[in-house]
């Protein structure tokens, strides 16, 4: 079930972002379905995860890698999904009056919200370490687009990419720690790995530093938090939802689970308590100098994550409880606070606090929000935010270690800061207007302001009344925050022990929690009653160097470095570049191959007398290529070579070699006469002798390094066990005879879909390069001594009718191989290759004209769709329980015409087919049409 409503987040979010400008301002609705039907499923499972009953779902993927579709839905993964999917419903509500009138790139946000929310999903689900990074990349990407989601506007672009980089390389640092974790544990699956912890090493330090670096820089711990303060820059949905509720506590979720198996590990509590406390104070005095009210909660979050971070990083179950509690309490108050920031926004066209006041009686519903959610942030009065603050200070004090005091001392004084913040928040929005506005403020007259509509106001009155009501009633919460705490605390001692049950109240009397929740209260008050003399001790901070600053002399750095580094080794010369390349591909195996255990024995120089013919045919196909001056003539001296080794391929048993090295040979010469048309006729340049001697040896180590390799893989002797078990299986497992074609579409078919996926990803960038800067064309008579028609006007028309016969025969020869190739010569691949010659052919006889003409669909279309299909296809499986890739078969009874046998392999073949083929027709876009390349620079 959890893989399907991942899924279905996924299929939602493209939909919406593909037939979201048709629904207008219904997208919302829409985009809101899925996430409520998954708050619906969520709620009916909340008893069983309360009776300690995880649920777990678990899909084979590619065990061979430990990578397997491992999901649980524990206490702490009940707590995370119900943050996601209930702020998410009603972020999409708010959403519906925020994004009015409904502008292009608006269905696109909301269809991007609906992906985050899948992969945020994930997150919370996941229990396997790679699964878990595949989620967090996900929320990487899907926030970046979130950011830029303006991207004509310089500053969402240069947030997106600050967030992008950022959290991006943070997400590198957290794979290869995963990767040495689960390495040291020996297994990937998280439940698995908490269970038994691997014991302390140097391996084990290492890992657990780099996902410390990936967690902080997801929840913008200290020094890496400029990016969301930076992010408030994206629509306010955006911020309510990403960038307060959900995706900055992915780190925080990472540490939560982490902290009990590694809290008591050298490196782990002072390092993630050290950060915690820096960031909520720093966040919190960067907080009292912001005007802008969104900014002021963007530096806020930035300093209750901090706050989570030292609750969690603690190790200690209450200090657990007491963060399950607070991330509940912020993730609730925090979106309905930015929600009344954008409402405040919306209709008066301001955010600043100088230019705010009260905004007349129309505003009162907003006002009485906006006071109960300050007051739960600050953590005073009867909401939900002051019980998980006691919660936290009662933790503390009770702390019998080293240092704890300080501790205590840090997290009052964070709170304080809260106070203040929560203080200048209202100050703006319902105290007098600023004295004396700096030039450029403009005071807002109040009665030009017109009320919001009651729909903008509820979603945001939905999550208050949940914050007040659990102010009011905590022990409501318990079951919830009971199960979270639980599942991050199993009870030592097996099934019949227990902890203590998770029980919340608003008053546990006179306590030294309280009296320490006075003294914050009353120094956010005084700090904030004497904020000018504070403002101008703050500006001191100043001269230090901010995060943002940071960033930016980073990047300087890099570039300065990547520029030295660049002027050394690349010097701008193509031939020195593929002459490095290749002798380091030569010597290196070569030393490997000569200093190997096993003696070069050589092989029998002749099998077959047609060998000889052959041979000599492919050394003096070589030999002329490389002495001929005529570019044209040594793509012809090439395409002899390549048929010369077709016949080996034929002589030595291996038609289907053959037959792909025939069509691929016959396409690759028409492609390249159409490259050949951008450069000169002729090898003009002329090199010193002693440059063409290191040629020479160049490519002679590159023959010897080929030869001897060959050498060494066909000695006699050596182990045939896998091509003889891949024979020997390939009907009974493959239902195919053709070994090479099951060996790709089957047993290797998660090589073949990542090699057509790089295929895919570098033509349309190696296509698109050479669009942008390909200059006019010579006239083709200059390549090759006859006219290549560019229009009707130039058709070959004695070749035209032969042209259209072969045409067909091709395209029709292209499908049999297709569907043949599973047991006989051919497969998507050359399908794919002769379809390409077919149009190849037609492109001759009339141009790119013709080429459209049979082709209505456009190339990056065709393989865009066989790359889909694919990966569909790869994925089916797993929607029955199979390995990722796996084969599904169904036998159809025609009556008399037999038993037809349909198989996944055929469609993920023509998935192949489809990439091939359409890569052929984007060349063709790229290269064939004269007319759009003469126009070009």
């Amino acid at each position: 079930m959890f893989t399907i409503l991942i899924a279905a987040h996924g299929v939602a979010g493209i939909a919406v972002i593909a037939f979201g400008e048709r629904l207008g301002r219904r997208a919302a609705a829409a985009a809101a379905l899925v996430p409520a039907a998954t708050l619906v499923w969520l709620l009916a499972q909340l008893g069983r995860l309360v009776d300690g009953d995880p649920i777990v779902e678990r899909r084979p993927w590619i065990p061979q890698l430990g990578l397997d579709l491992d999901l649980r839905l524990d206490g702490l993964a009940m707590l995370v999904a119900l943050l996601v999917t209930g702020i998410g419903v009603c972020v999409f509500a708010y959403a519906a009056s925020y994004l009015r009138p409904f502008a292009s790139g608006d269905a696109r946000l909301l269809g991007l919200l609906v992906l985050f929310a899948g992969s945020m999903l994930g997150i919370a689900l996941a229990d396997n370490l790679l699964v878990l990074f595949a989620c967090w990349e996900l929320t990487t990407i899907t926030s970046y687009l979130l950011i830029g989601n303006d991207h004509c506007e310089a500053r969402a672009r240069g947030a997106a990419r600050q967030a992008l980089l950022v959290t991006g390389t943070g997400g590198l640092a957290l794979l290869g720690g995963f990767v040495l974790l689960g390495r040291a544990a020996g297994t990937f699956r998280i439940s698995e790995l908490l269970a038994d912890p691997p014991a302390p090493s140097g391996t084990v330090t290492v890992a657990l530093l780099a996902v410390l670096a990936g967690a902080f820089t997801k929840s913008a711990a200290y020094p890496f938090h400029a990016w969301l303060p930076g992010a408030m820059v994206a629509p306010t949905p955006v911020s309510a939802y990403l960038h307060s509720a959900t995706m900055v506590k992915a780190g925080i979720v990472v540490v939560a689970r982490f902290a009990p198996a590694f809290a008591s590990h050298t490196v782990w509590q002072p390092l993630v308590v050290t950060v915690g406390l820096i960031t909520m104070l720093a966040a919190g005095l960067r907080a009292l100098r912001q005007f802008d009210l969104k900014l002021l909660l963007a530096h806020s979050t930035v300093s209750t994550l901090g706050l989570l971070l030292v609750l969690f990083g603690l190790g200690d179950r209450d200090a657990t409880v007491a963060g399950c509690a607070l991330f509940l309490a912020h993730a609730l108050y925090k979106a309905a606070l930015f929600m009344i920031v954008g409402i405040v926004d919306h209709e008066t066209g301001t955010r600043d606090l100088r230019a705010l006041g009260r905004l007349g009686a129309g505003w009162r519903t907003v006002e009485v929000l906006a006071v109960l959610n300050a007051l739960s942030l600050a953590g005073v009065g009867i909401v939900f935010g002051f019980v998980a603050k006691e919660l936290a200070l009662d933790a503390l004090v009770a702390l019998d270690r080293r240092l704890a005091w300080a501790v205590t001392a840090g997290v009052v004084a964070g709170a304080a800061l809260a106070v203040a913040a929560a203080a200048r928040f209202l100050w703006g929005l319902l105290g007098a207007p600023w004295p004396h506005p700096p030039h450029g403020i403009t005071p807002l007259n109040p009665a030009t302001v017109h009320p919001p509509p009651l729909r903008f106001v509820a979603p945001a009155a939905v999550l208050t009344g949940i914050t007040a009501l659990l102010g009011v009633l905590p022990f409501t919460a318990d079951p919830l925050l009971g199960a979270a705490t639980d599942s991050l605390w199993p009870a030592a001692g097996g099934a019949g022990a227990a902890h203590e049950p998770v029980h919340l109240a608003l008053w546990h009397g006179f306590t030294l929690p309280l009296a320490l929740t006075v003294v914050a209260a009353a120094g956010g008050l005084a700090a904030f009653r004497w904020r000018d003399p504070l403002d101008r001790v703050l500006r001191l901070g100043a001269r230090l160097p901010s995060g943002d600053v940071l960033y930016v002399r980073t990047l300087r750095l890099v570039n300065v470095l990547a520029d030295r580094v660049t002027a050394v080794v690349q010097s701008g010369s193509l031939p020195l570049y593929a002459a490095v390349i290749l002798t380091t591909a030569a010597a290196v195996p070569t030393v490997a191959l000569l200093r190997g255990s096993t003696p070069l024995a050589w092989p029998q120089w002749v099998d077959l007398p047609v060998h000889l013919p052959l041979a000599a045919l492919l050394i003096a196909a070589a030999l002329g290529a490389a002495l001929v001056r005529r570019r044209f003539s040594a793509v012809l001296f090439l395409g002899v070579a390549g048929y010369a080794m077709a016949g080996l391929f034929m002589a030595q048993g291996a038609p289907d070699l053959a037959l792909t090295q025939v069509v691929f040979e016959t396409l690759s010469t028409v492609l390249f006469m159409l490259v050949l048309r951008q450069l000169p006729d002729g090898f003009t340049s002329r090199s010193p002798r002693w440059v063409q001697a290191g040629r020479m040896v160049v490519a002679a180590a590159v023959g010897a390094m080929v030869f001897l390799f060959m050498v060494a893989t066909s000695t006699a002797g050596h182990d045939a066990a896998v091509s003889s078990e891949q024979v020997a299986r390939s009907y009974p497992d493959g239902n195919g005879r053709n070994v090479g074609n099951v060996i790709l579409v089957d047993f290797r078919a998660m090589d073949t879909l990542g090699e057509i996926t790089v295929l895919a990803v570098a033509a349309i960038g190696a296509v698109a390069l050479a669009r942008a800067t390909r200059r006019a064309p010579r006239p083709l008579a200059a390549v090759a001594d006859h006219a290549w028609p560019a229009d009707d006007a130039d058709r070959l028309l004695v070749a035209d009718r032969p042209v259209r016969l072969i045409f067909h025969a091709l395209l029709i020869g292209s499908v049999f191989a297709l569907f043949a190739g599973h047991n006989q010569p051919g497969g998507g691949f050359v399908g794919g290759l002769l379809a390409g010659a077919a149009i190849a052919l037609r492109f001759v006889a009339g141009g790119m004209d013709e080429v459209r003409r049979i082709t209505p669909l456009r190339p990056w279309t065709i393989l865009g769709a066989g790359l889909v299909l694919a990966v569909a296809t790869a994925l089916a499986p797993l929607t029955a329980g199979r390995p990722f890739l796996q084969s599904l078969e169904h036998s159809l009874e025609l009556g008399v015409l037999g038993t037809a046998k349909l198989s996944t392999t055929l469609a993920f073949d023509s998935g192949v087919y489809l990439v091939v083929a359409g890569l052929v027709l984007m060349v063709f876009e790229a290269f064939g049409d004269e007319r759009r390349m003469e126009v070009a620079p």
